[in-house]
């Protein structure tokens, strides 16, 4: 509880902070705790997409740039988590620092390196491609629900996701059960 305090006051010290889904303007009348849960689907994916998280952004310092879910757990286990990313140089992401994943106890930093080209992927249009980058993997002990966040200059604002060419923007992070 003290560390979602801690993570909750250093978002709301960054300068200048906007949201990803409505350019730094709020919706008194969104229920955003709603909007942003997540449930676990039957196969035990847990798809986090960017464009349903709540997201705040720094211009001055991107690397701060933060995505939050609440997630609904019904299946603990161990779990691979990987993220996508829409890109034009497939080579070489273009992250500028480590992406940091949170999920309660758990942290994985990892800098993204192109693991995966998926082709033909409708959310991503040319001259853009879809990547998937392994981030590392976590155990989830006990079913429940639980806040998720990741840090990254790969959050974007969606005002800026069309302006910025040349650049990488994260799309999702995806949880996937290790089955053996």
């Amino acid at each position: 509880m003290y560390r979602n305090i801690f993570v909750l006051l250093m978002v709301a010290g960054i300068g200048i902070l906007s949201s990803c889904h409505n350019n730094g303007v709020k919706d008194d009348t969104a229920d955003d705790s709603a909007r942003n849960r997540i449930v676990q689907q039957s196969d035990g994916t847990i798809a986090l997409k960017v464009d349903n998280a709540a997201c705040y952004s720094d211009r001055t310092n991107p690397s701060s740039n933060t995505a939050e879910w609440n997630v609904v757990v019904s299946k603990s286990g161990r779990y691979d988590v990987w993220l996508s990313s829409a890109t034009r140089d497939t080579t070489n992401l273009h992250y500028q620092s480590l992406v940091k994943f949170n999920f309660q106890d758990n942290r994985l930093e990892a800098h993204p390196e192109c693991d995966k080209v998926i082709h033909n992927a409708g959310d991503v249009v040319y001259p853009f491609y879809k990547t998937d980058s392994f981030l590392g993997s976590l155990y989830i002990q006990n079913p429940g629900e639980y806040n998720v966040q990741v840090i990254s200059d790969g959050i974007q604002p969606k005002a800026d996701q069309n302006t910025s060419i040349g650049s990488t923007r994260m799309l999702s992070v995806v949880l996937k059960p290790i089955t053996h």
